[in-house]
């Protein structure tokens, strides 16, 4: 199976790019690459335990680069492996609640298929998905693939 324009919500966790994987190997044409930056993050300033504001400043600035440097390893890594399919690649990077940013970006285009990645096991460390799987499969019109995280 082969899709002309598929959608990829991915974050680059494990099953993030499991679903990177399997959303290159499924396009034939284009590829629209969606990052959301959860909306946790936004005013994150450790004010609860940094009692200077210049020091509360430093790390505001300090995560907004991390978080800056993350996000253009995972741009870097997939629209990498689209050119060499010869994949159109496009990014769509917003803020806000991951579900609600990828049912807008889906519904403004004409996509064949979304892909993304399972939550992570229990079993493994890191980032715990904010993806609201139930709110997606009730309001998406189109394909939505799920790939485990192995």
């Amino acid at each position: 199976m082969s899709y002309n324009k598929i959608l990829l919500a991915s974050h680059g966790t494990q099953g993030a790019c499991a679903a990177e994987v399997a959303a290159l190997n499924l396009c034939q044409t284009n590829l629209v690459h969606l990052i959301v930056i959860p909306d946790f993050w936004q005013g994150m300033m450790g004010d609860d335990w940094l009692n200077n504001a210049i020091t509360q400043v430093d790390y505001g600035d300090y995560l907004e680069a991390e978080l800056k440097q993350e996000v253009d390893i995972n741009i870097q890594r997939v629209s990498a492996a689209a050119a060499e399919r010869n994949i159109n690649y496009n990014l769509e990077l917003l803020q806000g609640k991951p579900a609600e940013c990828l049912l807008k970006v889906a519904n403004s285009n004409s996509f064949d298929l979304i892909v993304i990645g399972s939550t992570r096991p229990k079993s493994q460390t890191g980032l715990n998905s904010r993806m609201d799987c139930k709110k997606l499969l009730a309001n998406l019109s189109i394909p939505l693939l799920i790939i485990p995280n192995v």
